[in-house]
């Protein structure tokens, strides 16, 4: 059998409910030089049998189609994109997120654009973010909202990395790219021990090595629900570590100015101040806040002084807070207070590594 142009990879786990629209979307595609491999991940739903019955008849109209079922979680969408690929045949890998759809013409336009860039290593579209019943949400527009999306580009990757410091990674869907599967080889395989950000640092390293399309036309429908891993986890301590991991990883290989630095070094004090004073903290965030702290202290020499500074503003907030609550009450009547417990962000920085404890 020939060698198909585009593999595409549907990593699956939970999503029967969008596996229908998903494959459909897929099936559907105007271009059809393609074969699919779809990987359920040891779902605990029906997704297994939902897959077997859509496929049924499907292997007989497009025979380029495996369906692998795990027995095990492999704990890791990531480790899921890197056996996909292993087992992919085509020059254009397509990894089509199960709880996402397509335009049909997805493949059509991105394939042609690859085949007229050489130069290209990664190409993606406009999304539409839609709920779980597949309606748009208003106000949601491309990521990040800083950057202009309105039309179509080519920039060379490592211009678009130094935009991705400041801004945030370029792609916040897989589902809206296709790329070289040779690219993600050689660029090296995604990194599974990251839980968010193992797609920013991989798409950064293949640009460093290749240029970015973007198509404006939307032809990805990214959905937005609440079982989506990004966001349960989207502004805790594990996105802001490896978000500043990601950065160090291009600072370290991009020249940038001394204003763009201080930027990202801000940012990052700003979360980790937050996070540190949080009441509601996230599961083991003690030990995130200290790989975070640590990565700080190794990338800014002024670190100390920005925590001063945002402890001292967050504090302050936080007393005038509960002042204004006071005075509310004190409006309404006489009320029993109810004293607001801060967390010491001192026991973490006198845990942190390289510090001791006074006896």
């Amino acid at each position: 059998m020939a060698r198909p142009k585009v593999s595409v990879i549907v990593p699956s786990y939970n999503h029967e409910r969008f596996l229908p629209q998903r494959l459909d979307s897929i099936l559907r595609q105007t271009y059809r030089d393609f074969e699919l491999i779809i990987l359920d991940d040891a779902s605990t739903d029906r997704s297994p049998q939902v897959l077997e019955e859509l496929l049924r008849n499907e292997d007989r109209r497009h025979p380029r189609i495996q369906l692998l079922l795990a027995q095990r979680n492999s704990q890791s969408v990531f480790k899921q994109w890197n056996r996909g690929i292993a087992l992919a045949r085509g020059e254009y890998i397509w990894i089509a997120e199960s709880d996402d759809y397509a335009d049909p013409r997805f493949l059509e336009t991105l394939v042609k654009v690859l085949e007229e860039h050489p130069d290209i290593g990664l190409v993606k579209c406009r999304s539409i973010t839609v709920d779980e019943n597949s309606r748009p949400i208003p106000g949601v527009g491309e990521h990040p909202v800083t950057r202009d999306w309105s039309h179509d580009f080519i920039l060379p990757g490592a211009e678009d990395c130094r935009l991705q410091l400041t801004h945030g990674t370029s792609i916040a869907n897989a589902s809206a790219v296709l790329f070289r599967r040779q690219l993600y080889l050689d660029a090296g395989w995604a990194d599974p021990s990251y839980r968010m950000c193992a797609d920013w640092l991989q798409w950064a390293r293949m640009m460093l090595r290749a240029d970015f399309a973007y198509v404006s036309t939307p032809l990805n429908y990214y959905r937005w629900h609440q079982d989506t891993v990004r966001k349960k986890c989207l502004g805790n301590v594990i996105q802001d570590l490896e978000e500043l991991k990601v950065r160090a990883w291009l600072l370290a290989r991009l020249s940038i100015s001394g204003p763009a630095a201080r930027q990202i070094y801000e940012r990052a004090v700003q979360r980790w101040v937050f996070h540190s004073l949080s009441l509601r903290r996230v599961e083991n965030s003690r030990t995130y806040d200290l790989q975070l702290l640590g990565l700080l202290r190794r990338l800014d020499r002024w670190w100390a002084g920005r925590i001063a500074k945002y402890v001292v503003y967050t504090l302050v907030g936080k007393c005038l807070s509960a002042a204004r609550r006071t005075w509310a009450a004190g409006r309404r009547g006489p009320q029993e207070p109810t004293p607001v417990p801060v967390p010491p962000v001192a026991e973490v920085l006198l845990a942190a590594p390289g510090r001791r404890r006074s006896s």
